[in-house]
């Protein structure tokens, strides 16, 4: 079969281009830049170079695939991040549509269920709502957790501070949360065998923890087990991420996603939608990657 997979090099493209070409298909990698051609070549695939926002680019490498993996890469310098996030997904609705594409997974995140209230998650409802438009493509919606891997973004608060924490607190097995390798696994899953149909979802998690034993988890890795998760106001949040140097509009939307997540809505749909297993990476497992980049000894990118 032939392939196509938005999201570059990142580590859950990686890892279904790994998989795929493993299996002997084609596959395409869709990147942004020209420097990350040979890397995408040295897994046995084939890059597009381009721009998400250029819908003719889209429809020229999505031409020929039967299946499509398709994600919103990340933006530091827009203006409306929601907006940006949403006409992405216009525009590869647009280009499946001229593509002709029948299978398509769309990785969008927990929390897409609300059109607002949920920083870029609502933009992720916008992605979705483009791509349920179109008719004849069946699409499965992969909802992943929060991810691990934006736990690292406390590194420096733990270091300068000795504290843990965010704008929300997550009760006893509330706080659902994934690492990259299972949200890849379910991708690849679904890519090799595309048996599903019409417009469904699949949420995502590698495991159900709560935000103090996130704290005390990590805490015992690097050494501090008296590590305590802090909840912020947020304003205390908002400040504190633009201080740290975040776009305002990023801090703004990231404020709004933690105030999602302290009120429950964002995983309210979860709860009622909830896989029926979770995958291999537990908190554990986590933390000793955690441990390695507060160490400085793994260089670890949050994508």
């Amino acid at each position: 079969m032939k392939y196509v997979i938005t999201g570059s090099t990142g580590h859950i493209s990686k890892s279904i281009v790994i998989a795929l070409v493993k299996e002997g298909h084609d596959v395409t990698v869709v990147t942004s830049k020209q420097d990350r051609a040979k890397e995408i070549e040295s897994l046995g695939a084939k890059e597009a170079v381009g721009s998400v926002e250029d819908v003719a680019f889209l429809t020229k490498a999505f031409s020929g695939a039967d299946a499509v993996y398709t994600m919103v890469p990340p933006a530091h310098d827009v203006a409306d991040w929601k907006g940006f996030i949403g006409q992405v997904g216009k525009n590869y609705a647009a280009a499946i549509k001229a593509a002709s594409v029948k299978y398509v997974v769309n990785l969008s995140s927990i929390g897409a269920h609300m059109a607002e209230g949920c920083g870029p998650v609502s933009g992720l409802n916008r992605v979705e709502a483009a791509l349920n438009a179109l008719e004849g493509v069946s699409i499965k919606h992969l909802r992943p957790a929060y991810f691990y891997y934006n736990l690292l973004n406390n590194i420096s608060l733990v270091k300068n501070m000795g504290i843990i924490g965010g704008n929300f607190s997550v009760a006893d097995k509330k706080f659902p949360i994934v690492d990259p390798a299972d949200i890849a696994n379910i991708a690849t899953r679904y890519l090799l065998t595309p048996d599903f149909t019409g417009h469904t979802i699949q949420y995502i998690a590698s495991d159900e923890t709560s935000t103090d034993e996130i704290a005390s988890t990590l805490g015992k890795a690097i050494d501090k087990p008296d590590l305590k998760w802090v909840t912020f106001t947020d304003e205390q949040s908002l400040q504190g991420a633009i201080q740290a140097g975040l776009p305002e509009e990023l801090a703004k939307n990231y404020t709004e996603m933690g105030h999602a997540i302290y009120t429950g809505d964002m995983f309210e749909d979860y709860w009622h939608h909830r896989p029926a297993s979770l995958g291999k990476v537990k908190l554990n497992d986590f933390a000793k990657t955690f441990a390695g980049a507060y160490n400085n000894k793994t260089a670890v990118a949050a994508h």
